[in-house]
């Protein structure tokens, strides 16, 4: 019996200990060097992991806005920005997820600089309600501000997806 009652202390130091890695890599930041590419404004490949921006939601490549009643590829200009941002930086991202095209979903920052809030915040992506509420405050600063997408009038994101669907 007291054999048993000690194999049970074991089993349940280990499971305790188990516990404790699995919360630590869940929560873990990985931490990249400069082999960044940028797929649009909200997708980024780090060493050939894709990364999707949690929260946000920025025009597709092949998207366009308007300004001024002319036309102009808004989704070249979002991807640009990132570039920006990211041009000779180490990349920090936090996981949240995976979602079903098994792009990792995270929250990516350069330095103190959380690259998800920037997007929006200037205006070159807007906050992804379907997903998260967190950067509404930063998209409505960037409408009033009128900056990027919102210097003129564009379509959202995931509705031009639908609508241009192949």
């Amino acid at each position: 019996m007291k054999k048993i009652i000690s194999n049970l202390k074991i089993y349940r130091i280990y499971l305790y200990l188990l516990i404790i890695v699995i919360v630590y890599f869940y929560n873990v930041n990985f931490t990249y060097a400069n082999k960044v590419r940028v797929v649009d404004g909200d997708t980024i490949h780090i060493n050939n992991i894709k990364y999707r921006l949690h929260g946000i939601d920025a025009p597709e490549i092949k998207q366009n806005c308007e300004v001024n009643q002319q036309k102009y590829n808004c989704g070249i200009k979002s991807k640009n920005f990132l570039e920006s941002l990211v041009e000779n930086k180490e990349i920090t991202c936090k996981q949240k997820n995976i979602d079903k095209y098994k792009r990792i979903i995270a929250t990516c920052y350069t330095d103190e600089l959380n690259l998800n809030k920037e997007m929006v915040k200037s205006g070159w992506a807007i906050a992804y309600r379907y997903y998260s509420k967190k950067y509404i405050n930063d998209e409505l600063f960037a409408q009033k501000n009128k900056l990027g997408l919102w210097e003129g009038s564009f379509l959202e994101p995931r509705k031009w997806r639908k609508k241009n669907k192949k």
